[in-house]
């Protein structure tokens, strides 16, 4: 299924790596999460994510959308994003985080090829 809302994807996680520090912006990563959490569960779920699409300016998602959203990021199969699956799933997500060198780790240093 590929999602298309008209946007242009801007990646500023880079620039926020760089303002703030590695462990600054695994904070927000985690705050992130926390938002669209459903704070009984301790996980992102389709419950959750579909009330809180309004925070992500996709009011109109359709529910197969948030679906393939979820299955994108969801390793363990539950139907549900742990925090740690969240936040592998915005690094994947993050073009600017991989570069022509190949990936860095989140210090900025290359693992090399």
């Amino acid at each position: 299924m590929e999602l298309d809302y008209g946007l242009d994807f801007q990646d500023y996680f880079p620039s926020m790596i760089a303002c703030m520090g590695a462990e600054g912006f695994m904070r927000e990563l985690i705050n992130g999460f926390r938002l669209l959490m459903d704070v009984n569960k301790g996980l992102i779920t389709f419950e959750s994510l579909k009330m809180n699409c309004f925070l992500l300016g996709v009011e109109d998602m359709r529910d197969e959308e948030i679906v393939f959203m979820l299955m994108e990021g969801d390793l363990d199969g539950d139907g549900a994003l742990s925090q740690m699956e969240f936040c592998i799933l915005m690094f994947r997500l993050s073009p600017g985080l991989m570069m022509d060198q190949g990936p860095t780790n989140i210090n900025g240093g290359y693992y090399g090829r």
